[in-house]
């Protein structure tokens, strides 16, 4: 299994599954009004937002290997994000870049896994998507653990694709570069998504494509460049694996087909599960696109055509078909191991919240460096050290308005930083019913303590008070996982 591939996939949310996969033939329907329009993120908004670019946070197939490392993150307004970090010699021209990243940035379809921002800092070159988080199709159709995909999922997948692909012909943007499993990713609902990075170029000019050449396209290995039809000769490559549930070089499957020995490339897990005029119109669809002359091959929106007649079970949503629970794959409640301070962030029992945090004191700031100069000794050090000590005072007797202001006092005084003072700030101002200052503050304290569970504890008891469910729970998750580490330890 590729590094990390089991871990968390790209991008996130907003997907409106509709009641039958044959009337959701406008891949655009759905998206244009639930996702804020593109925008320049800043360095230091993403690095937070990545916990300083930690490898925990890597979801890229090679993690840290990779030429170009993707990153899971959280922003404060955007929730769960995914963030793609280039090389230093991709993008040498800042504004080629964000012209490219614009131009992707303009489209907004629910077939996408949407580019919904970029950043350019220096040498960094970053672009910002939505993140996914139910997996890649590699990871569900080779990698799978429960249950092998079904083929009703499987002809979904296919027509979803193509719809994608369709999507962004209409808008101007046909080319996509290295068009494979890895690509394609799953929402919360289970609906498969073409992830937006493959629409950006990887280098400057833009060859970069497969590196495994059996999978290549005939007419790239002539000229180096990346066509329309190169495309379809991809998305034939990914119809192989959907049948076969394996990589198969289409060399190999095509010597198969032609000796009338299409059965041997299907799924073995597939028997019984499918009809035999079925499987042969995917495979027929299959040869046509892995035509050697590029003008013979089909175009997506004929693809988008053939594949609808084929779709089963449109009534089912796609996370039965995917075999995840309803609204993503952090899930229910019951099935989190929670500490006393995970259970009470489930039940958003604040003070049972404020019992644990005042117990625990400052214990967790041990070993934070603090940048302390010649102010140690100033009147100014020392009226932030009051701050502080007035702050834990109003905390302790739940005067949590008095308790905001002496903590931000201290925090503005910027002698010393202390993750507990924003984690006891965020819980006042839970208790003040300010959840947005609250959520910058847990955020801020998991900035300064990457691998600080309190931190996402307080992070999912603001995203439940938000009513964000599902992020909640997958803060309570983080918390859960970084627990059983120290337990470990």
């Amino acid at each position: 299994m590729g590094a990390r591939c089991s871990k968390f996939s790209f991008c996130w949310w907003h997907s409106h599954l509709k009641p039958s996969v044959l009337q959701s033939t406008d891949p655009e329907n759905g998206e244009k009004n639930s996702l804020s329009s593109f925008r320049e993120f800043s360095w230091e908004e993403l690095k937070a937002a990545t916990h300083g670019f930690s490898s925990d946070n890597i979801v890229s197939e090679h993690g840290e290997k990779a030429p170009n490392v993707v990153y899971k993150g959280f922003l404060e307004n955007e929730g769960w994000i995914a963030v793609k970090r280039f090389n230093k010699s991709a993008w040498p021209d800042s504004r080629q870049f964000i012209d490219e990243a614009k131009a992707v940035g303009n489209l907004r379809s629910e077939r996408l896994a949407n580019l919904i921002g970029c950043c350019f800092d220096g040498e960094e070159r970053l672009l910002v998507a939505e993140f996914m988080p139910n997996e890649t199709l590699a990871k569900h159709l080779f990698h799978w653990e429960n249950q092998p995909m079904k083929w009703a999922m499987r002809l979904r997948v296919s027509l979803y694709l193509a719809q994608a692909l369709d999507y962004c012909s209409s808008r101007g943007r046909a080319l996509y570069h290295d068009l494979n499993a890895y690509r394609v990713l799953f929402d919360q609902d289970g609906n498969p998504r073409l992830s937006c990075f493959g629409l950006m170029k990887n280098s400057r000019d833009g060859k970069s494509y497969s590196t495994n050449l059996a999978f290549t396209p005939p007419e790239y290995l002539r000229t180096g460049r990346v066509t329309p039809e190169s495309v379809v000769y991809s998305f034939g490559t990914m119809l192989l694996d959907l049948l076969s549930g394996k990589h198969i070089p289409p060399s190999h499957a095509l010597d198969l087909i032609r000796g009338k020995n299409f059965l041997m490339l299907m799924d073995s897990c597939l028997e019984g599960h499918f009809s035999n005029d079925d499987g042969t119109e995917l495979v027929r669809l299959a040869t046509r696109c892995l035509q050697y002359e590029a003008r013979e091959r089909p175009n997506a929106k004929s693809l988008v055509t053939s594949l609808m007649s084929l779709q089963k079970q449109t009534e089912v949503p796609s996370y039965v078909l995917l075999g995840i629970p309803q609204g993503g794959n952090t899930g229910s409640k019951e099935e989190l191991l929670l500490s006393p301070m995970g259970e009470a962030c489930l039940r958003m029992d604040l003070t049972a919240i404020h019992e644990i945090l005042d117990k625990a004191g400052y214990k967790d700031d041990q070993g934070i460096a603090n940048e302390l100069s010649f102010q140690l000794w100033t009147n100014q050090m020392q009226e932030t050290l009051n701050s502080k000590k007035q702050g834990d005072a109003a905390f302790r007797a739940k005067d949590f308005a008095a308790a905001v202001d002496c903590y931000t006092q201290f925090i503005d005084g910027g002698t010393m930083v202390s993750p507990t003072v924003y984690a006891r700030r965020c819980l006042s101002y839970l208790m003040s019913d300010l959840p947005n200052q609250a959520l910058g503050d847990a955020m801020q304290a998991l900035a300064i303590s990457p691998q600080w569970p309190t931190a996402f504890h307080l992070q999912a008891a603001s995203l439940f008070t938000l009513g964000m469910e599902n992020d909640a729970q997958e803060s309570l998750r983080e918390a859960s996982n970084l627990e059983a580490k120290t337990n470990q330890i």
